[in-house]
Formats: C-alpha cells, structure tokens, sequence
C-alpha cells in the first residue's frame, strides 16, 4: 500500500440523524435485523438448547476480539455508537445478504458451468463474493453517516475488523445451529461444541474479521489518502476477497491427510498469509498515527504534560504495557491504575491538540500525573525487559498450543 494519511481529528460525532444516508442505514439494519430475528427465532423453536449454547459460546468469543479491535486504534478510539453500529451491520445487514446471495450465486455456478464446480468451488467463489461486498459497505456505510471520524487507515481498519466481527458471529450461530440439523439427532449439543471449535476458536482468528480489517483499511485510505486511492482501496478489498477465496478454497484438503496436524497445516497454509499481512499491515498504520501524534507532544517541551520516556512509550502497546506493568511493582495496583489513566490522558491530550483545543485534555494529565506522584512513581516510563513477563508469555503460548493440539486432536480426520 501506498504511504498512510493521518489528518486531524475532527472532533466529537456530529448528529448523524441530520445526514441522509443515516436513515438509509437505519432501514437496512432494521430489515436485516427482522430477518434474522426470523431465522433465530426459528432456531430456537426447532432446537432451544443447541441455539441458547451457539449464541453463549459466540457472544463469549466476540468479547475478546471486540476488545482486542477496540484498542487497536489506541490514540484517538472509535466512537462506541459506530462501533456498534459497524458490528450491527455485520451482524445483521451483511450476513442476511449473504445467505441467501451466495445460494443463488452458487445455483448460478451450476447452471453456467456444473454442479460439480458448484459442489466443489461454490463455497470458495459464491461466498466470499458476496460476503466481501456486504461487509465493505458496512464500512461505506460509516463513512457516509460519520465522515468525520474517519481520518486515518487505521479507522478503516478497526471499523473493517468490526464489521468482519458481527458477520463471523451472526454466521457461526447460523453454522452451529445448521450442523446440529445436519446430524439429524433432535437437539444435541455436540455439533455446536464441534463448530465452536473448528469455525470459532480455530479459524476465528485468521477469518472475517481480518478480511473486513483489510478491506476497511483500502476504505480508510480511500478517504483520507493523497494518491492512488482508488487502485489501493480496489487492491486491498481484492486482497480481502482473494484470502478468503483461499481459505474457502477446496485446495489442501485431500493433500495433507487427515489427522491433527494435516488439520493444523491446512489451518497455517491457508489462514497464516492473510494473518501476516493483516498484522504488518495494522503495525504499519499505527506506528504512522503513532508518529503523527506523537509530533503535536513533542512540540509542547513540556515534561509535567509527557516526558520523552513517556512519549516513546506512548507510541507502542508493548511500551505501554511495559510502563503498566512497571507502575505496578513499584507503585502497586494504584500506580497501575493511574499509569493507565496518564496515557489515556496523554492520548486525548494529542488528539486534541489536533483539533487546537488541548486545554481541558492537559488539565486531565497534570490531574493524573498529580496522582503517580503522591505514589511515588511520577513517570510513566517504560520498564526494562523482565524475565518474568518472557516466562509468562512463553508460558501462555505453550498452553496455547497445548489446547489447540487437544481441539486439533479431537477434531482431526473428522
């Protein structure tokens, strides 16, 4: 991708109900939401308790992701409103679209070409096709009601990922529930485990709400880039349509054998690609907005409002997390706290100063900078690498592995 745009943030969300295409939007997700509301509701009359444990299992697993995408834009965070109404949409809009348009897109597939090129590419082809489409212009849709809260790439990313994350939910309930009628044995729990493992806790980390991220982040560049806006925008929901087409893809499945780790191969050949550009794709846009802000700080030259150890910190999850972790062996759980606080503060100080308002956000840091000092931590530096935090990490990837191998084992050959 070309060179990301962060401009100015633009100040707090207008009134969207002013603007047209809100209640375009509003129609949608009220229809949207009426047929699913049928289609759950239909599930819950066929099979109570296998439905009750799919919408438990994936609104748990939501939690997590939701989190994880809310902080990604850590300086100037996403409005809660569009948020939701990004996993609505999803949720929703897309995924009502997307059922019955990717069946008749795949009855197409049979009558222009076979039925065995449907039977074997109709979920590669017909699926992401319209599935992308749907979901992109979810992040249309944000753009069109709040435009001013769109200002870097990295907006389009987050607001791409939720979408991507309301249609991963809406669609594993309707795959859950879908292989529990499959097995034809009344209203079991087990094909909900089953696909909760596979489509949820598996594939739910390299799947929609990566595709929605980098089809959001073409979106986002679209809106506030400089050059080749529409060549990147086209390329990156390409590259969105193009992964899923991949991990939809019947290829791998007969070459690796079965078991757990032929599973695990199809899992990283086809999920790791999409996974890594994603990654190095957010990285590359945060540390862009990261710099950007870090800028209108770095011009005060005052050290009560950010220190240069807190500046450096500031531009980095680890580095934040590290001066945390930091406050806390030192200062306690108080001094964690109100670490917390500072840089938040910091953040809302460096967005405002974009906006040539910072008056009330630099009252707020010297309040909490006033806090670390009665705690005898006054700085919100970033902390020397710790043996503890390596051990705890490595500790956790390994039971990580542990139960992806168990879910891996369970699952494999099946």
């Amino acid at each position: 991708m070309t060179e990301p745009v962060v401009r100015p943030a633009r100040g707090p969300l207008s009134t969207s109900a002013r603007v047209p295409a809100f209640w375009v939007v509003l129609a949608l997700l009220i229809a949207g939401g009426v047929r699913m509301a049928g289609t759950t509701g239909r599930f819950f009359t066929t099979y109570p308790r296998a439905t009750a444990l799919a919408v438990a299992l994936f609104a748990l697993l939501a939690v997590p992701f939701w989190l994880i995408v809310r902080e990604l834009d850590f300086h100037e965070r996403e409005p809660a409103e569009l948020l939701v109404l990004a996993f609505a949409w999803g949720a929703l809009v897309a995924t009502a679209v997307s059922i019955p348009g990717g069946m008749a897109l795949e009855n197409l597939m049979a009558k222009l070409g076979s039925p065995h090129l449907a039977a074997d590419w109709g979920a590669a082809i017909a699926g992401p096709t319209v599935e992308e489409i749907a979901k992109t212009l979810g992040v249309v849709a944000i753009v069109l009601v709040a435009r001013s809260q769109v200002n870097s790439v990295l907006d389009g990313v987050v607001y791409g990922a939720m979408v991507g994350l309301g249609f991963q939910i809406a669609e594993d309930v309707v795959y859950a529930v879908g292989a529990v009628a499959l097995a034809g044995q009344g209203d079991q729990v087990q094909p909900v485990i089953a696909t909760f493992l596979l489509r949820g806790f598996l594939a739910g980390v390299w799947s929609h709400t990566l595709f929605g991220a980098l089809a959001g982040a073409g979106i986002g560049h679209l809106v506030v880039g400089r050059s080749h806006r529409v060549a990147v925008a086209v390329t990156a929901v390409l590259g969105a349509w193009g992964a899923h087409v991949l991990w939809n893809s019947p290829l791998m499945i007969d070459g690796l054998g079965n078991g757990a780790v032929a599973l695990l191969g199809v899992l990283l050949l086809k999920g790791l690609p999409p996974l890594v550009l994603i990654l190095l794709l957010v990285r590359h846009v945060h540390d862009r907005e990261a710099d950007y802000y870090a800028e209108q700080l770095a011009a005060l030259g005052d050290p009560e409002l950010i220190t240069p150890a807190e500046l450096r910190a500031l531009g980095s999850g680890s580095r934040r997390a590290s001066a945390r972790r930091l406050a806390g062996a030192r200062a306690g759980r108080g001094g964690r706290t109100a670490v917390r606080r500072l840089q938040r503060a910091q953040a809302r100080l460096a967005v405002e100063l974009s906006r040539a308002a910072p008056l009330t956000a630099a009252a707020d840091v010297r309040a909490q900078r006033a806090v670390l000092r009665r705690l005898g931590h006054p700085e919100a530096a970033a902390g020397p690498v710790s043996w503890r935090h390596t051990a705890s990490a490595i500790a956790t990837t390994v039971v990580a592995i542990a139960v992806l191998w168990v879910a891996l084992s369970a699952l494999g050959g099946a």
